[in-house]
């Protein structure tokens, strides 16, 4: 909040504090849009235009590029207004936070060792997104949250498939089985079923058990006739999972 003895705006009403945040938003001023808006719900903390402004406040600080703010302001909004007509926007909001801040999950695979790396941010996102998707199928914001989330499947299936491969490389044959086997239970419809197949079957051969090894095949073979891994052959990417854009 602004302080009183330097504010020019201790004699605005709620609708012309809100218009002035309107335009530093406008203007692509956040923190001083930030400044107005708290100011506004601190003064005027009944009716339209504080509700508002509490959802002004995280679409401000996601354009600030703050989302742990953004994510914290829409948390605060759907607690207090559960019901209100706009609520389907602070989830959208709340995903999106999340999802920009986890646009590095997998475009920076081998900046950081994958067993390492806490996908945290993607499964918030994809539980956000869900939430509306779920509770308001009518949104205008849900196409785009159904892409998303079907963006966030396949990331986080090739994020469980990097770390059996990094599991692979260093003789943990068990672990990298059960990280495999993972991605085949709870992303049945990733691209990333490919790898994780493969991944199993090398696992199980390297753990002499070989009827698994066996079966892992030829589930493979029966999904992905064609793939590269039966026939030797280098393998390639095939998904664009890692541009959303």
């Amino acid at each position: 909040m602004l302080p009183e003895q330097q504010d020019e705006t201790r004699n605005w009403s709620a609708q012309k504090l809100y218009a002035a945040a309107k335009g530093e938003m406008s203007d692509g001023n956040y923190e001083k849009a930030i400044k107005y808006f708290e100011t506004l719900e601190a003064r005027y903390p009944y009716g339209r235009y504080a509700q508002q402004a509490q959802l002004e406040t995280a679409y401000a600080y996601f354009k600030d590029n703050e989302p742990v703010s953004a994510i914290s302001a829409a948390d605060r909004f759907i607690k207090l207004h559960p019901n209100h007509v706009h609520v389907d926007y602070a989830y959208y909001l709340k995903g999106l936070a999340n999802f920009n801040e986890d646009q590095g999950l997998l475009a920076r695979l081998s900046d950081q060792d994958m067993s390492e790396r806490d996908p945290k941010a993607a499964r918030e996102s994809f539980e956000a997104f869900k939430e509306l998707v779920t509770r308001f199928p009518n949104s205008k914001y849900t196409p785009d949250a159904t892409a998303r989330m079907r963006y966030l499947v396949d990331a986080l299936a090739y994020h469980e498939v990097h770390v059996a491969r990094y599991y692979v490389k260093r003789g943990a044959y068990v672990a990298a089985a059960n990280r495999a086997q993972y991605v085949l239970e709870h992303y049945p419809q990733a691209p990333a079923r490919e790898d994780a197949l493969w991944l199993m079957a090398q696992s199980y051969g390297a753990l002499g058990l070989n009827q698994l090894r066996d079966d892992s095949l030829r589930v493979l073979k029966l999904n992905f006739p064609h793939s590269a891994y039966l026939s030797g052959g280098p393998k390639t990417a095939k998904s664009s999972w890692w541009k959303f854009w």
